[in-house]
């Protein structure tokens, strides 16, 4: 299986897997730039030189190596599950894509059909019941990674710790886990550790988001969006999360982790 996900600087001072929803785009600029001194010109995902990634059939051999020897300084990202999810929605749900068309393909057509999920369109300014379709969507997020359907479970909403733990399996270890909510803190802890060719302050780095102004902005708090049922659905998805990243599953508008990660704790219950 290798190690899809996975990301390198060329000068192999660091190493990254990637979780969707959780600061990647930024976390790949800082990785960009901590080699060449500047940033990609563009989204940090479409690059193809100046970093390895495991997409790429010529950098595989090289990740493969320096992962499963251990000596480079790997990391990862997690995120509250329910920002995540929201993000996932407004995002790749309600949200139009970088290319000027809906996320993958016929993807809410479906959703409409099958699940009443109703996302407004640039015409009418993403005019819609905000809340109604998320949860809606909810229970499509639950069907596609419960019972892989109406669909295979999409990158952006399946559980971080599965895709935390592919990296584990298959030999790799993290030295950092961080917060997409202390990013800050988090990432200058990895710049600091890592022989960098190039140092980098994360305080000057530029914000990258390169979902924002594509799509509805979020209009209630977190936890307005999630009834019980809603949040029945979460724990059934999310429960490891919630557990190995120290996340407050009983106030979702408390976005902050209640205690530091366990690394450990997570390489253990990960590598099963």
């Amino acid at each position: 299986m290798g190690f899809p996900g996975t990301w390198m600087t060329e000068s192999a001072s660091m190493i990254y897997r990637v979780v969707p929803k959780c600061a990647c785009s930024s976390i790949g600029q800082i990785m960009f730039y901590s080699d060449h001194g500047r940033y990609f010109d563009g989204d940090i995902h479409d690059s193809t030189s100046g970093l390895h990634k495991w997409n790429q059939p010529e950098s595989q051999p090289l990740i493969e190596e320096h992962v499963k020897a251990h000596q480079t300084l790997t990391f990862t990202c997690v995120r509250n599950p329910y920002a995540r999810i929201l993000s996932s929605f407004f995002d790749k749900i309600a949200g139009i894509q970088r290319n000027g068309k809906r996320y993958r393909g016929n993807l809410v057509p479906q959703l409409m059909q099958r699940y009443g999920v109703d996302v407004g369109s640039p015409e009418n300014g993403f005019e819609f019941d905000q809340i109604a379709s998320f949860r809606r969507f909810l229970l499509f997020a639950r069907d596609t990674i419960r019972w892989r359907r109406p669909m295979e479970p999409d990158i952006h909403w399946s559980a971080m710790s599965g895709h935390i733990s592919t990296f584990i399996v298959n030999g790799g270890r993290y030295n950092q886990i961080f917060f997409t909510e202390k990013f800050d803190e988090g990432m200058q802890r990895v710049l600091d550790a890592a022989p960098t060719p190039v140092k980098l302050d994360v305080n000057d780095v530029p914000k990258f988001n390169e979902s924002e102004g594509h799509g509805p902005k979020r209009a209630h708090k977190v936890s307005e969006y999630f009834d019980d049922l809603s949040r029945h659905l979460i724990w059934e998805i999310y429960k490891k999360d919630f557990q190995l990243f120290k996340y407050d599953f009983h106030n979702p508008d408390n976005k902050l982790p209640k205690a530091e990660i366990d690394l450990d704790e997570v390489h253990a219950k990960l590598a099963r």
